[in-house]
């Protein structure tokens, strides 16, 4: 029988074309939404999608019968590890390092628009107000990266080349470029003190949930900003809140929520002091030309029986 596999994505067909020119024999379907899988799981041996709460949930996976593989189309895939049902035999692989670039630059676009208040600019723009303010430098700031992989090593290097003192915040310490010194996970709150930049880029776990708490966020200067492109669950929201509410750090620029969309009636959407996107940090416009490379390497592995060889094995 050929192997079925589903993808749930709305460049599913992208993807179809993509991996049916290669790998001919097997059985590809697409769904651009988690609410149109069905019926369709029963004889299902592989699910390609992102990775997280929006698309797995427990009734998909315990249904997958057949399941013997799921290729997250993201780096985090905490959406998937947490479904009681999945089997342990289960090949579980991510897109851990395709999001280098996109990340650092994010997260040096949301350093450049707090030190300038860029949000403040088109305020002004949209009423026509001619208002000159004083302007901070990225140059000879310091950065503190909590989150040493390879998205956290990308924005090293990038954020030395705007003049920047950089240092890591890592549970493996260790000298690496472009870093000017690093700190143990547990030497945060002495890493925070020294930021004007708090960049958090750790991958959500049980260790890492709610890590910049109000500990850490009371020793940042009322002169730093936080900036959160990595989950939501790795930073305790309410007292956030409240620090930038009374005024104890001068800012935040927050990719990612607790919970996604993010209400439109919370706080942070009005707030002066903090810019708010959409969990767009990981996205870019060569994004799918990205995975399909990833998808087409790990589908070979899978189809020729070895999985050893497979990009990005996530231990579940």
């Amino acid at each position: 029988m050929a192997i079925q596999v589903l993808i749930i994505d709305p460049l599913g067909e992208y993807y179809r074309k993509g991996l049916q020119a290669a790998f001919p024999s097997i059985d590809i379907r697409t769904v651009a939404t988690r609410p149109e899988v069905g019926e369709l799981m029963a004889d299902v041996d592989v699910i390609c999608a992102m990775g997280g709460l929006r698309v797995f949930d427990d009734e998909l996976v315990r249904k997958a019968v057949r399941l013997r593989w799921i290729q997250a189309f993201t780096t985090g895939t905490d959406g998937v590890t947490r479904q009681p049902s999945l089997k342990r035999e289960v090949l579980l692989t991510s897109m851990r390092g395709i999001h280098g670039p996109q990340m650092s630059e994010m997260a040096l676009l949301m350093m450049i628009a707090l030190a300038r208040d860029y949000p403040r600019m088109l305020r002004n723009q949209d009423r026509a107000v001619w208002d000159r303010f004083q302007q901070r430098r990225l140059f000879g700031k310091t950065v503190a990266i909590l989150g040493v992989g390879i998205i956290g090593t990308d924005l090293a290097k990038r954020a030395k080349a705007f003049g920047m003192r950089v240092i890591g915040i890592s549970s493996t310490p260790r000298p690496l470029a472009s870093f000017d010194r690093m700190y143990a996970r547990a030497e945060l709150e002495k890493a925070a003190s020294e930021a004007d930049f708090l960049v958090v880029l750790v991958p959500y776990s049980s260790e890492t949930d709610r890590i910049v708490n109000e500990r850490i966020l009371s020793a940042m200067k009322p002169s730093a900003y936080l900036i959160n492109i990595a989950r939501g669950g790795v930073c305790d929201e309410q007292a956030l809140l409240a620090a930038l509410q009374e005024k104890r750090i001068a800012g935040a620029a927050l990719d990612v929520f607790a919970r996604e969309p993010l209400d439109p009636a919370h706080p942070f959407w009005k707030m002066d002091n903090v810019i708010v996107t959409p969990h767009l940090g990981g996205q870019s416009d060569v994004y799918h030309e990205q995975v399909l490379d990833v998808l087409l390497t790990n589908m070979k592995c899978f189809v020729e029986n070895r999985p050893s060889e497979m990009i990005n094995l996530v231990a579940h």
